[in-house]
Parts: structure tokens; C-alpha cells; sequence
């Protein structure tokens, strides 16, 4: 099958694009500017320079497919949420023009809530899915919540976050629900997507193990053998949390903070991943996840844990910079104080 997979340089599709070369599959990527370079696989794939904003560039990419991986997500500036749409009806012109038969989007799980009180991230995700599944190609939209393994944008925040603050004050509206799943896993399904029967929908993904947030950011400091009181605070604004912890992390600020809208509700898989992967394939537990995701770098990428820190993961990733822990944590009481 000739596959094109968009965003082939971040998170997921970094790690993805190994998995269908190894399963026999041709592989297109995209990047979005020429003489951009390329992990390790890259002389393995067929390449192609694609704007999502360009219509016409994203129209090249899509001809001669089979099937697109649409991994391609926004969270910066305050027109993210229209920035996603006007790419993701690009991605259906082109899937339309060309008779593509498959889409499979990565996109996050969406809570039984009334939809006024999703989040933008969340509500914008969900838009994706319909640009998407407004197409004659069968389209699966895998909603997943926090993916763990070094270098996920969800993780490096619960890392940083128990790393270097002493005490962990949790907001109480941050007691919801949450089923995290191993990159790993999330892989096999994307993988497994490519056959599963249609017709188009969302298929929710979701690790083994269901639990608090709190309790997951207690799960990680105990594995990582970290002391971290954890103190829950009442009242605590969102936004004054999002800024707090974009301050304290190395994470773009402006994904942490969408992010951390997320949190007032349950993150918890409706469905049953299992139909998505090989018989007896086992999903890796909480605990292995963290060890994995806390391996030290690999010498050689091509033969390295997918759980593990990968050279073409951003500068933030694997802990974030090196700069001293107090000064960070000074900076962020800096961004947060009246004037700072």
C-alpha cells in the first residue's frame, strides 16, 4: 500500500513512518519547507514539500495514495482552532480529488459533555474529524488522551512538572479521569487502522490502567524515585495553572495551555482498542511505560526504543534544557505575579 503520512517529523509520525516500512508499505512524507532534515528512516521514503495552508501543495501530496495519516495538529495562537480547519478541508479537497480510499487521524478522546464545555483544543479536534469524515474515503479518527513515552507532549509536561516543583499543588477540578496509553500501543492501532473495517467513525484508544490525574503525576514521581507531597488547592483558575506550568516547563506555553483546558473533564476510552491490534498483542502497563520512557538515549535511532528519546524529538523533550531548576521555577512566579 502507498501511504502518505503528514506531520512524518513530529512526535508520532516519527515513530510511525518506521512501523509501515517494516510492514512492506511505500511511504510518502511531507515536510513543510525544502532542505528540511530528516530522521533516521529518510532515505527510506519518498518526500515531498507540503504547506497543510497551501491547497495545491497538499492536492500534489495526496495524488497516487492509498491512505493518509493525517497527524497534523495546531495549538498556538488564538486562531488555532480556524488554522486546523482550513487545513484539514485542504486534506479532504485533495483526499476527494485524487480518490483516496483511507484517512486515519490521530485525533483526542472528546468527554460526554454538553459542547459548550469542551475546550477549544478539544472542540477543534472533533471539527478535524468532521472536515475529514465529510469524504468518500472511509476515515477512522483515533481519539486518544495522554500518550506516555519520552518526547509526548502530555508526558514531558508530567515529568517536568514532578521534576521541579517540591510540592505538587493540584487544582481539585483537576480530579477527573484519565486512561493513558503507551506510544507503543498507540503505534499498533495507528498501524491497525489501515485495515480495520469501515464504515467511518472514531475509535477511542486507551492504555490498560484508568486513573486520577493526580494520581498519574504521583504514579510518575514514585516510579522516577522523586519525593513530591501532593497538596489539592480549591479555586485555582485555569488559566493561572496553564500559565504557571507553561512558565515551569520547557514546553511551548501555548500548548500547555490548551492542553491544561483540557483537564476539567474525563479522558476515559469509550471503546475497545483490542479490535485494532494483532491477537495477543498485550498493552504495556503504567508502570513499564514510565521505565521505558525514562531510558537513557539510545546510540544507534534505527534499532531504539520508540519509547525512548529519539535526536529528531524537539529541544524540549527528554527533560527539557539544562538550565538550573530554581530559575525556572523562579520564572515561572515571575510570569504569574501582577507586573512580572
Amino acid at each position: 500500500m502507498k501511504i502518505l503520512v503528514t506531520g512524518a517529523t513530529g512526535y508520532v509520525g516519527s515513530r510511525l513512518v518506521p512501523v509501515l516500512l517494516d510492514r512492506g508499505h511505500e511511504v510518502r512524507t511531507t515536510v513543510s519547507r525544502p532542505g528540511r532534515e530528516l530522521p533516521w528512516w529518510g532515505d527510506r521514503v519518498e518526500t515531498v514539500v507540503m504547506d497543510a495552508l497551501d491547497a495545491e501543495q497538499v492536492a500534489a501530496a495526496c495524488e497516487g495514495v492509498d491512505a493518509v495519516y493525517y497527524l497534523i495538529h495546531g495549538m498556538g495562537g488564538d486562531d488555532f482552532a480556524e488554522t486546523d480547519h482550513r487545513a484539514a478541508s485542504h486534506l479532504a479537497a485533495g483526499v476527494r480529488q485524487h480518490g483516496v480510499e483511507r484517512v486515519v487521524y490521530l485525533s483526542g478522546i472528546v468527554p460526554d459533555v454538553p459542547e459548550e464545555e469542551l475546550s477549544e483544543h478539544i472542540t477543534s479536534r472533533r471539527d478535524v474529524e468532521r472536515v475529514l469524515t465529510d469524504t468518500p474515503a472511509v476515515v477512522l479518527a483515533l481519539r486518544a488522551a495522554v500518550l506516555i513515552g519520552s518526547g509526548s507532549t502530555s508526558f514531558e509536561i508530567i515529568r517536568q512538572v514532578s521534576e521541579r516543583l517540591p510540592v505538587h499543588t493540584v487544582p481539585s477540578w483537576m480530579d477527573s479521569m484519565v486512561q493513558p496509553i503507551a506510544v507503543v500501543d498507540a503505534l499498533e492501532a495507528l498501524a491497525g487502522a489501515l485495515d480495520a473495517p469501515g464504515p467511518s467513525r472514531h475509535i477511542d484508544v486507551g492504555g490498560p490502567e484508568t486513573l486520577r490525574y493526580g494520581a498519574l503525576i504521583e504514579a510518575f514521581t514514585e516510579h522516577a524515585g522523586l519525593t513530591r507531597p501532593q497538596v489539592s488547592v480549591p479555586l485555582l483558575p485555569t488559566a493561572l495553572v496553564g500559565t504557571l506550568v507553561g512558565s515551569l516547563t520547557d514546553v511551548p506555553r501555548h500548548t500547555v495551555e490548551a492542553l491544561v483546558e483540557s483537564l476539567h473533564h474525563d479522558m476515559v476510552a469509550a471503546d475497545d482498542v483490542t479490535g485494532l491490534l494483532p491477537q495477543s498483542y498485550e498493552l504495556l502497563g503504567l508502570a513499564e511505560s514510565f521505565r521505558r520512557a525514562l531510558a537513557e538515549p539510545a546510540d544507534d535511532p534505527a534499532t531504539a526504543d520508540p519509547m525512548g528519546p529519539l535526536p529528531q524529538d524537539p529541544s524540549w523533550a527528554d527533560g527539557g534544557d539544562a538550565r538550573p531548576v530554581l530559575a525556572k521555577v523562579v520564572d515561572a512566579v515571575k510570569d504569574v505575579l501582577p507586573g512580572g
